[in-house]
């Protein structure tokens, strides 16, 4: 366990030797997980708090460059290893979050889910790696330090997750879903892949809230969020677009496949079997426009969205719990 230092221990030093061993003493004894790699990045220091954090001896990677095994599983560098090699810009590409501070700042800073094998435990690390020059300017060491950031990290997730969600269904809201169905039709198009949308609207839906009352009418809702969201494969997803409808992305999906999904929906909400009116032999049901895009510089998501939009207004038309489609296969 570290001690606070001393007035001994921070006794001014007058000879350079003395200089170096209080600096070594003082980075030891700081607070801040701290790892200082030399020219050929192996480690020349790595304090009592980085040991605690990672769960590795100061013995086990003095003199050697195994140091990234103390925070990943497969080899990596860290950014004092880019530092030292000259190779900050790939910092871009395996950092979740990067904050160099300026253009004219040599410092690396990012930000990034740490394996931490040894602790068994991910953790979430701002990590800020600077240079040590000598007096001629030329760079000898790297010193990297490390803030836990796992909890404020957490905590951020778990608002953006809040954030994202509707409140009455659970599904993802409004403003999830236009940012999904955004990044979806951008990978499309790289990828030169249909996407396929629903548009599903809960059929009499004002009827059944007059009849049963708006606390069976938002139960109502939950259950065919419910009946929908089950028939999503992993890289679907289901929002509640509005009031009783729900809009649902279905990427890499051609026309017919979206079909096939849109009647499974109609047939599962349909077999929940939740009565429409007083005294009359009838259920809740859907109506579901479909359509399907393969996105080009020549169209927007906004048509994707009014072809089935148009198509979801033919089912209400033709008598409802139905699913329609476009006249073509694709915009």
């Amino acid at each position: 366990m570290s001690s606070s230092p001393t007035r001994q221990d921070l006794a001014a030093p007058s000879r350079p030797d003395q200089q170096h061993d209080f600096a070594v003493k003082l980075m030891e004894l700081l607070v801040i997980p701290t790892f200082v790699l030399d020219v050929d990045c192996k480690v020349i220091i790595w304090n009592r708090a980085c040991e605690r954090l990672t769960g590795v001896a100061a013995a086990e990677v003095m003199g050697t460059s195994d140091h990234w095994r103390s925070f990943y599983t497969k080899a990596r560098p860290t950014l004092a290893d880019l530092l030292m090699q000259g190779r900050g810009a790939e910092m871009r590409l395996l950092c979740d979050r990067q904050l160099r501070q300026s253009e004219t700042d040599h410092n690396l800073c990012a930000e990034n889910w740490c394996d931490m094998p040894r602790s068994g435990r991910r953790r979430y690390l701002g990590v800020d790696a600077s240079p040590i020059y000598d007096a001629g300017g030329k760079i000898i060491a790297a010193v990297e330090t490390l803030r836990d950031m796992t909890d404020e990290k957490k905590t951020q997730i778990a608002l953006e997750q809040l954030a994202a969600r509707d409140g009455l269904t659970g599904l993802a809201n409004r403003r999830c879903f236009d940012s999904t169905l955004a990044d979806e039709w951008q990978q499309a198009l790289r990828q030169r892949q249909p996407l396929s949308l629903l548009m599903v609207d809960v059929d009499n839906f004002k009827e059944y809230n007059d009849t049963y009352g708006h606390l069976a009418g938002d139960e109502c809702l939950r259950r065919v969020a419910m009946a929908v969201a089950q028939e999503m494969r992993a890289n679907d997803l289901v929002a509640r677009y509005g009031g009783e409808e729900f809009a649902v992305i279905l990427p890499n999906q051609s026309l017919p496949g979206a079909a096939i999904v849109a009647e499974r929906i109609r047939s599962r909400v349909e077999h929940l079997r939740l009565p429409r009116r007083h005294g009359a032999n009838c259920v809740v049901t859907v109506s579901i426009g479909a359509a399907t895009a393969l996105p080009s510089a020549a169209i927007q998501p906004g048509q994707l969205l009014a072809t089935a939009d148009a198509a979801l207004y033919r089912a209400k038309h033709m008598g409802r719990n139905r699913i329609s489609l476009p006249d073509g296969e694709l915009l």
